[in-house]
């Protein structure tokens, strides 16, 4: 489609079992390691070896992926993990090559795909938005012209001369999609990264792309588990399973088919070290729901009882961990939080360096069917650096009739708690 402003044929990207993909350098980060400039805008991303799709020790995170996006179309890419949508977005950022395929971009590009990309550890911020810009082919003046706006976003004006590699988890995510948002580039693409963080700053990336794409009409490509956020923010969206594109529609027709297929729980979030969502004294491994017995599960009924658990390393003698787990229902409506703070074993006592384990039991006869999603907030001694894993997981609660009594139809409302009723006579004494 000549009017595409983003052409993806045939793409597909392999990945070996057990070994070390050979990374090929990008022009971004040929930039980064020598940092020269300028810099070229390469449109075409290109591999024409011809595979098998059977060959052993191999996966194929990406199969046959073709679709086109229209200049100023918001697209949200959802699906499971591991369904293929990160892998995509690091094809269309030049970070990694298709194994076959191609994809074509008609603009230049900005990206915030996981913490660390994008930007170089030994620079200071400062020099790290100049350097974005000259790899976007900007002028000094150009970025010079944008930059009290990128820094007065970001809120990190008092480390604008330090280098990131000292920055938090947060100020890093702050920055860098500052950095992208502002940018001259036609294309935005944002992955899952805003899941961590501050709660407020989300809602204000939220915010700005909206704004931009409504009043500047640039082209986004967002990836999240945020349904409810891609219900609002998106015009389309493009649903993945296992590599392939099972969907692409109207968002609305996309996220229900998502939802409905069952396919939207997830009974357990693990990071690799390196990539762990945290704040600079414990980073979380996992988050897991679990039943009773203790085994594994991303469905229960409702008169059943779920716990979550939550894995997490202190990486320093004398941390303070604090924790806030939210429910919420499939439309984004908060069902209630729960803070640790009546853990009175350890709540608000230092902890060594370590491995912990912490877990949260809902209780049974609380919620009604439905599909629910489960967000974590933590913070470090007395609610200081905070950060978000939005949705980290998600479970079903089916109605098996326990608390219904006789009456035969359906209950209202996102919960369904077993209240205790009592009656006593009172004309008589």
């Amino acid at each position: 489609m000549s009017n595409s402003i983003i052409q993806v044929n045939n793409l597909s990207k392999q990945y070996h079992i057990g070994a070390r993909e050979r990374i090929n350098r990008t022009f971004r980060e040929a930039v980064v390691d020598t940092l020269t400039a300028p810099v070229r805008n390469y449109r075409n991303l290109k591999r024409l070896t011809k595979v098998e799709y059977d060959q052993p020790d191999t996966i194929w995170a990406l199969q046959d992926a073709s679709f086109n996006v229209r200049p100023g179309e918001v697209v949200g890419i959802i699906g499971q993990n591991g369904a293929g949508k990160s892998t995509l977005l690091k094809i269309l950022s030049r970070i990694t090559e298709p194994t076959t395929g191609e994809a074509k971009l008609f603009g230049r590009v900005s990206s915030l795909l996981e913490v660390g990309t994008g930007f170089h550890s030994e620079l200071t911020g400062r020099e790290n938005i100049y350097l974005n810009g000259a790899i976007l082919g900007m002028r000094k003046a150009e970025i010079t012209a944008k930059f009290d706006e990128i820094v007065d976003f970001a809120g990190i004006e008092t480390f604008l001369d330090t280098p990131v590699k000292r920055y938090s988890s947060g100020m890093y995510v702050r920055l860098a999609f500052a950095v992208a948002a502002h940018l001259e580039s036609e294309i935005l693409l944002v992955d899952e990264v805003l899941a961590v963080g501050d709660a407020a700053f989300q809602n204000k990336c939220l915010g700005k792309m909206q704004d931009i794409s409504s009043r500047e009409g640039r082209t986004i490509l967002f990836v999240s588990h945020n349904m409810p956020s891609v219900r609002k923010f998106c015009h389309r969206g493009v649903l993945f399973e296992s590599g392939k594109i099972y969907l692409d529609d109207e968002v609305n027709k996309v996220v229900d088919d998502y939802l409905d297929s069952g396919s939207a729980t997830f009974s357990s979030r693990t990071w690799i070290p390196g990539d762990r969502p945290g704040n600079p004294f414990f980073k979380i491994s996992s988050i897991t729901l679990k039943n009773s017995e203790g085994t594994e599960t991303s469905a229960i009924n409702i008169s059943d009882e779920l716990i979550v658990e939550i894995t997490y390393e202190v990486l320093g003698d004398g941390v303070i961990p604090q924790y806030s787990l939210v429910l919420s229902d499939a439309d984004g409506n908060c069902i209630f939080g729960s803070l640790n703070n009546y853990e009175h074993d350890h709540y608000g006592k230092p902890l060594p360096k370590g491995v912990y384990s912490s877990t949260c039991k809902i209780y049974r006869n609380l919620l009604n069917a439905g599909r629910f999603f489960v967000t974590l907030i933590g913070f470090n001694n007395n609610w200081h650096d905070e950060f978000k894993i939005e949705n980290a997981v998600s479970f079903h609660a089916h109605d098996d009739g326990v608390i219904k009594g006789d009456y035969p139809g359906n209950y209202g409302g996102p919960i369904r708690p077993l209240l205790r009723w009592h009656t006593r006579r009172t004309d008589i004494t």
